[in-house]
């Protein structure tokens, strides 16, 4: 049966305990490779700092890495935290991007810093950079992306005349609002924020003005997959995870763990009550039980696309998970 929705990945190139950041990179051109032959549109690396467990920081050069050793599949950011950055080195870094991959690379923005407080100064050295001015930013962007104007002084170079695809990626209905009136698609995060989505998804569509990038809304949601040969493996799988959303709650994140038997033995009721609502996004289980939780979900959100996200511990199972994800996408 042929594929009616589109079906994406989101990477933050997880470093499991006992590896490096070299073997994570390495583990992410991997599932690229793979994605682009299982029919996955998009892979997209987000930006994150200061995280032991997370080798996506310098996110236009995995971008460029990515994009390097594949060959069709569309490759970008999910996203650069656009507050961490001036607007024209992320103008001439995906321009350069676009310029030595035409027509693949694409830019998610965000307005989160994506890292703590302190992380965040020392990232902002003049302390300019600021959530408050993200609209501003945004139009400063797709200014540098388009066509050199008379007595323009500051130009992109790579970047000018690109017409990079700009993305809006949210978790509030902040973002949504700013896409709807920008006429650019949105992406929502309730892979690890799940409260808002189908709010954010409503009001997008129904504020939506189209631009010269987008004639008609387009938006898509992030979902944790885990998926395996039954149902008890992939809920096996998913207990790294779960122990992942546990400790950064308590403040104590470091690299991805491995997967344990018994989840009561690391963590008490109350935590797994918190981290299954934040979790709630997940499809977890067998090809058939995968399925039928994207119809869901395609179902409650009205949303055209769906991105993955996986994080889990052994490589292999990683890409075993993504390749029945992508089987459940094609037989919807």
């Amino acid at each position: 049966m042929a594929n009616s929705v589109p079906y994406s990945i989101l990477d933050i190139s997880p470093i499991p305990q006992g590896f490096t950041a070299a073997d994570a990179l390495r583990n992410s051109l991997d599932v690229a490779q793979h994605a682009e032959q299982w029919g996955y549109s998009r892979y997209w690396v987000a930006e994150h700092h200061n995280m032991t467990g997370n080798a996506s920081s310098a996110t236009a050069v995995l971008v460029g890495h990515i994009a390097s050793g594949t060959t069709k599949i569309k490759v970008g950011s999910g996203g650069v935290m656009l507050p961490n950055h001036a607007p024209l080195v992320i103008a001439e870094q995906f321009g350069t991007l676009e310029s030595l991959y035409p027509g693949r690379i694409e830019l998610g923005l965000g307005r989160a810093p994506g890292t703590d407080q302190m992380t965040a100064r020392a990232l902002r050295r003049d302390l300019l950079g600021s959530d408050d001015r993200f609209p501003q930013d945004v139009r400063e962007l797709q200014h540098y992306f388009g066509p050199i104007q008379d007595g323009q002084s500051v130009k992109a170079i790579p970047g000018a005349n690109t017409h990079v695809p700009i993305w809006i990626l949210g978790s509030s209905l902040y973002g949504a609002q700013l896409a709807a009136h920008f006429g650019l698609p949105y992406a929502f995060a309730s892979h690890f924020a799940p409260d808002h989505l189908l709010e954010a998804m409503s009001i997008y569509r129904d504020l939506f003005k189209p631009s010269e990038q987008l004639a008609k809304p387009y938006s898509g949601f992030v979902m944790n997959v885990v998926a395996a040969d039954t149902d008890e493996e992939a809920q096996y799988l998913f207990t790294t995870l779960q122990q992942n959303v546990v400790r950064m709650r308590r403040n104590t994140r470091g690299q991805l763990p491995p997967p344990i038997e018994n989840l009561d033995d690391f963590c008490d009721p109350h935590e797994q009550a918190a981290a299954a609502h934040t979790l709630q996004c997940s499809l977890v289980g067998s090809l058939d039980t995968i399925r039928e939780g994207m119809r869901t979900w395609l179902d409650r959100t009205g949303a055209n696309e769906i991105l993955f996200t996986g994080q889990i511990f052994d490589h292999k199972a990683r890409l075993k998970s993504f390749e029945i994800a992508a089987q459940a996408a094609q037989s919807l």
